[in-house]
């Protein structure tokens, strides 16, 4: 009996130590975030699922707190341009649908947030304007005959693509020339006498274009206020012109016209000036009323985000929209099927030649995919909601372009060969609109490193995308930690990944 006694009690203490390993065992499993993984890299990788980590030494710590809340994302894309729409009808039907595919399907990019000129810009084939006719006041002769060949049909088979639709903003380069003092597509202002008939230009064009099936979702007021060297289609506005343009003419025009649901964006300029615009549009309940928010550019440097003015233009207005417009590769002349290029520590230096020796410190040379993954993530990381890169696509040249204004796209064309580069841009592109979606909303995101960058959002289906950049020679281990959960994962040098947390 004694015997037997003790087999019944080594058996319970073997059964209470087999659960106690079970539940050990669970707890552990419990413990660890179950991550997708997509990486983009110098080394070839291109959007790639990763599955296989190794351990590079100490980890880098990106904590995310989904309790800290920020900005709600409007989206990510890129712009419809008369270059590309251009470009695309010379393809192949198949190479034309693979282009758009790749931006506007779901297995592809995804874009949800795009942008479009009103009439001509330096991407179009020539100067044109919808109201060709001078004096017209009326607006009587108004017509977009100049978009129908490329330009829109563009438009629309990126619709038919897109499962859950993308926005557009729509911006004017310049005014009808007969509406401004020098009467000419560059430089000038709009005059006092024109300002109605300009703000019945808007309309005009919502209505011409809901027509044709589209609808443009916002508007800004004029392309780079500031003008551009007096070297393409401009029109001159000050802070105070522009505000009383929206507040007097333009608001209440597109009110009156039954477009109120379209949002009108200010500035569309550098960031490094939007302290003034923002003081100007922001002043009072008046001068913000028609303003929905602002946009911005980045060419006032190829490397800073400017984070303090970000910060201000969101404080000045903390419930309306900062909107990245208009980001590219300029004045370079793309290279062809040369990844290498894109991930070079010096591959441009865009501005050096030109800027004030005082502002040459903000133009150093850079890798153009360095440039975009900073920026997009300095940018979320600084209350930005959406952020639109130029033109889809682009020639060998870097054009089309009237001007010869050359710049990269992340697609480009072989069209005398009917061939289609996807560049390693397009896939930096890819790593936020595919997988950060419209009504995310920015979370806490903390990286305990000098070098590597990181950002994060909590989409509408409560899965958390973080983007992880590493621009260093290394590869580096990675620990996200989430809820007292976490995962071991590496991420190569030089690359950018993103990791999914889906919801429990």
């Amino acid at each position: 009996m004694v015997k037997n006694k003790g087999k019944i009690v080594y058996s319970k203490f073997l059964i209470i130590a087999c659960i106690m390993a079970f539940s050990l065992h669970s707890c552990k499993v419990a413990d660890k975030l179950n991550v997708q993984v997509y990486e983009t890299s110098e080394r070839g990788n291109s959007l790639t699922k990763i599955t296989q980590f190794s351990n590079e030494g100490a980890p880098i710590v990106v904590t995310i707190n989904p309790d800290e809340k920020f900005q709600t994302i409007t989206g990510f894309g890129g712009s419809f341009t008369e270059s590309s729409a251009y470009l695309l009808n010379r393809l192949s039907k198949e190479n034309r649908k693979k282009i758009l595919n790749a931006y506007f399907s779901e297995s592809g990019a995804n874009y949800s947030l795009t942008r479009t000129h009103i009439a001509s810009c330096d991407f179009s084939l020539s100067n044109y304007t919808y109201a060709k006719v001078e004096n017209d006041m009326t607006l009587e002769h108004f017509t977009i005959e100049d978009d129908k060949s490329d330009l829109i049909p563009m438009i629309l088979e990126a619709k038919a693509i897109s499962k859950e639709g993308f926005k557009i903003i729509a911006s004017p380069w310049s005014c009808p020339p007969w509406m401004k003092d020098n009467k000419k597509y560059v430089g000038g202002k709009l005059l006092p006498e024109f300002n109605d008939a300009f703000a019945l230009y808007f309309s005009k064009y919502l209505n011409a274009y809901k027509k044709e099936g589209i609808d443009i979702w916002g508007l800004t007021v004029i392309n780079e206020p500031h003008g551009n060297g007096n070297n393409w289609e401009s029109t001159l506005f000050s802070p105070k012109e522009m505000t009383d343009f929206v507040m007097n003419h333009m608001g209440p025009k597109l009110e009156k016209d039954g477009w109120g649901n379209v949002k009108i964006l200010g500035y569309d300029q550098n960031r490094a000036g939007i302290k003034e615009w923002a003081n100007e549009m922001y002043k009072d309940e008046s001068t913000s009323k028609y303003f929905d928010g602002m946009a911005i550019h980045w060419y006032e440097s190829t490397y800073e985000v400017f984070p303090e003015d970000l910060q201000y233009a969101h404080q000045k207005a903390p419930n309306k929209y900062l909107i990245e417009t208009e980001g590219c590769v300029d004045s370079e002349i793309p290279h062809w099927q040369d990844d290498a290029w894109f991930w070079k520590k010096e591959a441009t230096d865009w501005g050096w030649d030109w800027a004030s020796e005082k502002e040459k410190y903000l133009h150093p040379k850079y890798a153009p995919v360095n440039r975009y993954a900073n920026d997009i993530i300095g940018c979320l990381n600084n209350r930005v909601d959406g952020w639109i890169d130029w033109n889809m696509v682009l020639d060998r040249q870097g054009g089309p372009n009237w001007f010869k204004n050359w710049c990269v796209a992340p697609v480009i064309v072989d069209d005398k060969n009917d061939e289609v580069y996807l560049t390693p841009l397009y896939y930096v592109m890819a790593h936020f609109s595919k997988f950060m979606r419209p009504g995310a909303v920015k979370i806490g995101c903390e990286i305990n490193s000098k070098e590597l960058v990181s950002t994060a959002v909590q989409n509408p289906d409560g899965s958390i995308a973080i983007a992880v950049f590493n621009p260093t020679e290394s590869k580096q281990t990675i620990d996200i930690k989430l809820n007292n959960k976490n995962a071991l994962i590496s991420i190569d040098a030089k690359a950018l990944q993103t990791i999914i947390i889906k919801p429990n």
